[in-house]
């Protein structure tokens, strides 16, 4: 039986980096954790946990988790994953059986070999290595600039949250990094100004 959509109690990262140690591909924690992985202490609280991976690798990490079911979010239900429905959402969230709680999403993410091409505009795209960071306990994380440019979609009240406590972890090259980044994909957003002033 799935769970209800609001039927969340994430484990912390490092569960999901000791299911997944080993695996030989380039996974990390997205969103909101990312950053504070980044910074080495929490900034706030977290309703979910986000891991990226690469999209054709998905597979491989799903294996990691037998003791979960998977399901796609889209348009407020959740849906069966199948080919189909995975071309309707990036995300793939996991409930542990035992519990009947959320546990992970998994953003399924396009790539190119070695290279991550952003899905919001495929002109954005930097190596893995680039972009995966890791925490002093070995917990791969995305660096914020990349974290904030998905964050600029829709600027939640924890996105501005977000967005003050990392901007002084980015140094001269990630803000220009993001500022050239936005101005592809949300050229008037008013995190621009703040980036380059």
């Amino acid at each position: 039986m799935t769970p209800e959509l609001d039927a969340w109690d994430p484990w912390p990262p490092s569960v999901v980096a000791d299911r997944l140690a080993g695996l030989d591909l380039p996974w990390c924690v997205a969103a909101g954790w990312a950053i504070d992985l980044c910074r080495g202490v929490p900034s706030r609280p977290h309703d979910d946990l986000e891991i990226a991976v690469p999209a054709d690798r998905f597979a491989e990490v799903r294996q990691r988790f037998g003791d979960c079911g998977f399901a796609v979010p889209h348009d407020g239900r959740l849906l069966p994953v199948t080919p189909e429905s995975m071309r309707t959402s990036h995300q793939t969230w996991a409930y542990e059986r035992a519990t009947g709680r959320w546990r992970l999403d998994v953003f399924r993410e396009p790539h190119d070999g070695d290279v991550w091409i952003c899905r919001r505009d495929d002109r954005i795209r930097r190596p893995y290595a680039d972009i995966v960071r890791y925490d002093p306990d070995g917990v791969p994380y995305l660096v914020p600039e990349v974290v904030l440019l998905f964050k600029a979609k829709a600027v939640r009240a924890k996105d501005e949250a977000d967005f003050a406590t990392a901007l002084p972890l980015l140094d001269d090259p990630a803000r220009r990094w993001l500022d050239d980044a936005l101005a592809l994909v949300h050229p008037t957003h008013p995190w621009r100004a703040r980036l380059t002033g």
